[in-house]
């Protein structure tokens, strides 16, 4: 193995940053070549990469959001989308590909192994805390941290106005994260 690639895919999460600088710099501790497929599963897509190094990941891990941008890809859901990233993959010799999102793109990658010779790991990372099997994602603990500051902050003008005020949080179909708020 000499190549790998690394793809944040789905909704972003903080800490995304911290997983692909770790990723770069143990795989440059081991020689391997880094890309870094851009907006998703859109990336693989379009053959849209940049090689990643210890220098161009370095000062990230501060930084929200992640660096190679991520996107909903309705293609890639596609027979002819998970055939063309598989091509993408053989074309560039990625020899494992790391994922780096939540449930959704966890099964596009199940679906994409089934199309590919390389490797395919996935890292956990979604505020919903959603991945079967998993006790934490990355960026779980920081949304229910933030959303804890906010709503402390909220509770304060609640109570100078003698109001109850209703707080939605995100957690798509799940509620790890409104419970783990609420506790």
């Amino acid at each position: 193995m000499r190549n790998i690639g690394v793809v944040t895919s789905g909704g972003d999460a903080p800490g995304m940053n911290a997983a692909i600088r770790a990723v770069v710099r143990i795989a440059y501790s081991k020689n391997f070549q880094v890309f870094g497929f851009e907006k998703g599963w859109e990336g693989l897509l379009t053959n849209t990469f940049r090689r990643l190094t210890p220098r161009s990941v370095g000062g990230i891990i501060q930084l929200g959001g992640t660096i190679l941008r991520t996107s909903r890809c309705p293609e890639f859901k596609k027979k002819e989308g998970i055939r063309k990233a598989a091509e993408t993959l053989a074309l560039n010799n990625v020899d494992g590909l790391i994922v780096i999102g939540g449930d959704g793109s966890f099964r596009g990658a199940l679906e994409l192994s089934r199309e590919t010779d390389s490797l395919i790991v996935g890292v956990p990372a979604t505020i919903d805390n959603d991945v079967f099997g998993t006790d934490e994602t990355i960026g779980f603990d920081t949304a229910v941290n933030t959303t804890v500051e906010e709503i402390d902050k909220i509770r304060d003008t609640a109570i100078s106005h003698e109001r109850i005020f209703i707080v939605e949080v995100m957690g798509r179909t799940r509620g790890f994260l409104a419970s783990t708020i609420g506790l």
